[in-house]
């Protein structure tokens, strides 16, 4: 990953052994050479700008992330079919490899820090990407006068194990699935039992009755926690994922609940932080793009002062087993978990692998695309 900043003797032995017709040489700063490797044949079909990875620090899907440092090295990896011409981040033009990887030391400013970065194929298709990086000291992550609770969390735990259809077949796991969610809630973090709803089986009018509450009497100061397990269902015409409440037919979507349906209330909904754990086949599909937040050191205020609208489920679009690896694993986490606040995705990331070790599905952390989400984050706090 380091910048190629070699003797210009080196470079032209090693460009000396190899056909020119392979190779274009950049012209860069008086100490800076970037090599580009040609394709032959794929100049002509390239229109797209080169692919910009960030490795480090650890970015989330909207390019941001939260550290507590005074300096960092930004490093990435261009990727372009056709080769890259140059790289330029915040007007300074930095080196990369052969490969495509570079590295650049940055001092940090105490709050937010923003980097354009802009990527120029050999082809002149260019691409550029906004890096936030949210700087917060490192004493401040754990100080409980930093959260401001002045709402109450909320929460909405469905559980189905039975269908009035016979030809749904029935569940056996999430009911008690559901109740271990909800004593751990109310018995070991800020979840208190009037704020809690429990739903046993519901209809779909039950569970839209429920949400439609929620819509109505949460405010900005409130934190809402949203826990479905039960059948779900995938069309793949319409490309279109269900919840089955408890009245749901095989032969008929009426009483079937839309992903995007619950997309919707999640919109609707005026909390500060909204999180939904599914525990059902396709559930996936909430998301419109994927992508595991950050797993490095986050800042607590940071995360708690923005609004999130996040999802954690237990696959893609596959389907799942009655009995929950995803969820096992989940209460364990926060079962054993011995920290004052632990953001949503911590709490995933800590439990991610043992599932993907232990079952076929892979499970999913990210945004729920245009609901509001600002870049924080659920935040659990123990009693």
């Amino acid at each position: 990953m380091n910048s190629i900043c070699y003797k210009y003797l080196i470079l032209f032995f090693g460009l000396a052994l190899i056909p020119g017709s392979l190779f274009s040489q950049v012209e860069g700063e008086s100490d800076v050479t970037t090599i580009i490797l040609k394709k032959p044949g794929l100049e002509r079909t390239d229109s797209l700008p080169p692919e910009i990875t960030i490795i480090w620090p650890r970015v989330d899907t909207s390019f941001s992330a939260n550290i507590s440092a005074s300096n960092i090295y930004l490093s990435g990896r261009l990727t372009d079919e056709s080769g890259i011409a140059s790289l330029i981040i915040n007007d300074e033009k930095i080196s990369t490899d052969e490969n495509g990887y570079f590295q650049n030391k940055y001092i940090l400013l105490e709050g937010l820090n923003v980097f354009e970065i802009k990527a120029i194929d050999t082809l002149s298709n260019s691409g550029t990407r906004l890096l936030s990086l949210f700087n917060v000291p490192a004493e401040t992550w754990d100080n409980p006068d930093l959260l401001f609770p002045e709402g109450n969390n909320h929460g909405l735990i469905i559980g189905i194990n039975d269908y009035s259809d016979p030809a749904i077949f029935d569940l056996d796991n999430p009911i008690s699935d559901a109740t271990l969610l909800y004593n751990t809630l109310i018995g070991n973090y800020m979840f208190e039992p009037e704020y809690v709803t429990f739903l046993k089986n519901p209809s779909r009018a039950d569970i839209i009755k429920e949400l439609d509450r929620l819509s109505y009497n949460l405010t900005p100061k409130d934190n809402l926690l949203i826990f479905y397990a039960g059948h779900g269902s995938w069309d793949r015409e319409k490309e279109t994922g269900y919840w089955l409440p408890a009245d749901a037919s095989k032969l008929s979507s009426v009483n079937w609940i839309r992903n995007s349906t619950i997309q919707d209330f999640v919109d609707d909904i005026n909390s500060c932080h909204t999180l939904l754990i599914t525990d059902a086949c396709f559930a996936g599909q909430i998301f419109k793009s994927r992508g595991v937040d950050s797993d490095a050191p986050v800042a607590i205020k940071k995360l708690y002062s923005m609004t999130s609208r996040k999802a954690m489920t237990s696959g893609t679009l596959e389907e799942v087993p009655d009995r929950s690896v995803f969820l096992e694993y989940l209460l364990k986490r926060l079962l054993e978990n011995k920290k004052k606040y632990m953001p949503a995705s911590e709490l995933f990331n800590s439990f991610r692998e043992a599932v993907l070790n232990n079952s076929p599905n892979v499970p999913q952390y990210g945004v729920i695309q245009d609901t509001g989400d600002e870049g924080g984050e659920f935040i659990f706090i123990k009693r």
